[in-house]
């Protein structure tokens, strides 16, 4: 054994022997680390990008508003999947500029973060040019601006309409103030037919371009009320007419069944309606009294509840009475009296009168007669005297009448 030792081959042997199990050792080691890597994703590095993460402010909001600071950053995350998953999925980080201790003016200041330093992490914007300015305060007038005027319901209008608040504070830079045009709320009013009570609108803030301006108002949001009215007025109702009635055929009267009307509609096309007329009548189609329904001829933008109305119409047809005796008074006794023209003392008389008046007339309705007072033996021409019932326009045959008298 102890030549064995002593021998230099075998030396080189035993350290060939124990090189080659230490070489062995340092790989299998190797192996069994990269092996636990693929087996524990915990320990497995990869990197994720979130988009849009919220940037918050910290500044003595008190005495200082800021601008220049972006509303959104992306923020890349690089580390084991064992910290990354967790973080990503409960998004409890924050980005952030602080901006306390800082004096008003312009600044480049950093995007900072409060995320584990087990990862690694790279924002975009990495750095901002911010501008704090001193914080003021000042009151703006609140104007209401309605939309859709043309489309509300036809013949309705607006009336009067309340605000509450009237006035709004808005706070911000004072180089903001200084841009504020106006402030104002819109009031959408298509096809409205009633008023509006108590609708909440949000407070918009406009420069004097017209560009609406992100500053903080107090209250956000304004009540508004508005009167929704349909004006009317009462106006006298005329009939009008066409054509002419049937031979024969006279007009007595044509009168509506109402003598106004209550018309609808708005403020403006109401101030110059004097009156509403009914569409034309056409007398050619009337050959008796009574009634016939007429629509009304409504000017555009106004509206009647009930656009027909009744029309009452009278006419008259001239009837003829015939053989109606001519009496003769004041005849002095002695003389004889008879009849030239005409030749029987009789003659027709045309009447003229409602038809429910004049259809059951007959000669007995009538006293005809001729006075012969004063009047010597000879020709004569006498006037003639007519009596009728009242009402009726009557016509004799004759103004006058040939007579001799002798002894």
């Amino acid at each position: 054994m102890d030549n064995w030792f002593r021998s230099k081959w075998f030396v080189r042997v035993i350290s060939l022997a124990f090189a080659i199990l230490f070489y062995v050792f340092v790989y299998v080691d190797a192996n069994n680390s990269t092996n636990s890597d693929s087996t524990f994703p915990g320990k497995t590095q990869e990197m994720q990008t979130l988009n849009d993460v919220p940037v918050e402010i910290k500044i003595d909001e008190d005495d200082y508003v800021v601008s220049g600071v972006p509303e959104y950053v992306n923020v890349s995350l690089e580390g084991s999947l064992g910290v990354l998953t967790p973080l990503i999925k409960q998004r409890n980080f924050s980005a952030f500029v602080d901006l306390r201790g800082l004096d008003a003016g312009e600044h480049i200041v950093e995007v900072e973060h409060n995320i584990s330093a087990d990862l690694n992490v790279y924002i975009e914007p990495k750095t901002v040019e911010v501008t704090i300015e001193k914080k003021a305060t000042a009151e703006f007038p609140i104007n209401v601006d309605f939309i859709n005027t043309d489309q509300l319901t036809e013949g309705y209008e607006l009336g009067k309409y309340e605000i509450e608040p009237s006035t709004v504070s808005i706070t911000s830079s004072q180089s903001v103030i200084d841009q504020i045009g106006i402030v104002k709320v819109y009031v959408d009013v298509k096809d409205i037919d009633k008023s509006i009570n108590n609708r909440e609108v949000p407070i918009n803030v406009y420069d004097t371009q017209g560009n609406e301006l992100n500053v903080n108002v107090q209250p956000e949001n304004a009540v508004v009320s508005v009167d929704i009215d349909n004006p009317s007025k009462k106006v006298p109702v005329s009939v009008e007419t066409t054509g002419e009635l049937p031979e024969g055929y006279s007009l007595t009267s044509i009168s509506p069944s109402v003598e106004e009307v209550e018309v609808f509609g708005t403020s403006n096309v109401l101030k110059d309606i004097k009156e509403i007329s009914t569409n034309e009548i056409d007398l050619s189609d009337i050959e008796e009294s009574g009634k016939v329904e007429a629509e009304l001829s409504l000017p555009e933008g106004t509206m009647v509840p009930n656009n027909k109305i009744e029309v009452s119409v009278e006419v008259e047809k001239p009837t003829t009475i015939t053989n109606v005796p001519i009496d003769v008074e004041d005849l002095e006794e002695g003389l004889e009296i008879s009849f030239i023209e005409p030749d029987d003392a009789k003659m027709d008389i045309s009447v003229v009168g409602k038809e429910t008046d004049v259809k059951e007339l007959s000669a007995e309705d009538f006293q005809v007669t001729i006075s012969a007072a004063d009047l010597e033996p000879g020709e004569h021409e006498v006037p003639v005297k007519l009596e009728g019932p009242d009402g009726l326009k009557t016509t004799g045959e004759f103004e006058k009448v040939k007579i001799n008298i002798k002894e």
